[in-house]
């Protein structure tokens, strides 16, 4: 009978399994298949030898990687980018999408969704163009509208200070208006009967927004943010690579781009292994531990 139910309900879900059926495929060829390969984090790894052939060395990898003195640059770097992130790019499209909802013309409303939508699109390489003829010391339309004022030239691009908040700006300029697709379809989930109730109740916009809005968006904020926690050793390879240059090395270099520099370049691929390894659990742990503390306060979790 169960055998029957199941092929039951695969008959009549046939179509949105199968329009699931890419997204399956992709996650078990690039994320579930690899996860057996991880055994090279605790062996000598060589290509000539394979997985079965190459010797074991235990925790010599991450002894070594815990030791090496780049390894405290690296997570300054790479937890100051993820938190400035946390604090400016996280918040960014809820405020955006508190705002879309409180435009009332359908056109202009739609407009402004279509615009914030298309740097999405744009790729990262592009985007590092477009900070560097905005930005650059020599040519950039920046730096040529100080000299018409007749003060000196900024050089942001090579200046440390900058370099993190320059990532914030571009995360949040290119994906800002992505990211408040979720949380509009969480306010449209809202009942519009409590907007109603509060205007009768004489609350104003402010009040209606604080009591109404962002609780109705409060399981989705929290859910959003136990996943971001789970990502907080991801900084963004391609955004930092292309950004990275000499000067901006000492703030700018982070996990994944050192183990593209040391791990792949150099043919080192269980140190760089080990690497993603470390990475991958303490994810987990800031999930884990972010989803428990969200049930211990009653709030929605993952699970």
């Amino acid at each position: 009978m169960g055998r029957r139910s199941v092929w039951a309900d695969v008959k009549r879900e046939k179509y949105l399994l199968l329009l699931a059926l890419p997204g399956v495929i992709f996650f078990i060829i690039f994320k579930y298949i690899p996860i057996t390969n991880l055994v090279i984090a605790f062996q000598d790894y060589s290509p000539y030898f394979g997985i079965t052939g190459s010797p074991w060395v235990g925790f010599e990898h991450f002894s070594r990687f815990f030791s090496n003195e780049d390894f405290y640059m690296l997570l300054r770097n790479t937890l100051a980018i993820s938190f400035l992130n946390l604090i400016f790019f996280f918040p960014a499209p809820i405020i955006l999408s508190i705002m879309l909802n409180e435009v009332r013309n359908a056109i202009v409303k739609r407009t402004v969704q279509s615009l914030i939508y298309i740097p999405h699109f744009l790729s990262w390489v592009l985007i590092y163009g477009l900070t560097f003829l905005m930005f650059s010391q020599s040519e950039g339309l920046v730096n040529k509208f100080m000299i018409s004022m007749g003060n000196d030239t900024i050089d942001i691009l090579s200046n440390p200070n900058y370099f993190w908040g320059m990532l914030t700006a571009q995360s949040i300029w290119k994906e800002v208006g992505w990211g408040t697709i979720i949380f509009l379809a969480a306010i449209a989930g809202i009942d519009p009967q409590l907007y109603e109730a509060g205007v009768m109740d004489g609350a104003g916009r402010m009040r209606r927004i604080w009591h109404i809005t962002l609780p109705g968006m409060r399981n989705v904020i929290m859910i959003l943010f136990i996943l971001r926690l789970g990502t907080i050793m991801d900084t963004g390879f391609e955004q930092i690579y292309l950004m990275m240059n000499a000067a901006v090395s000492n703030v700018a270099e982070v996990f994944d781009t050192y183990v593209y520099r040391v791990g792949i370049k150099q043919g080192e691929f269980s140190y760089s292994t080990a690497i993603g390894l470390f990475k991958s659990l303490v994810g987990v742990i800031l999930v884990v531990t972010a989803n428990k503390v969200a049930k211990k306060f009653g709030q929605d979790s993952l699970y």
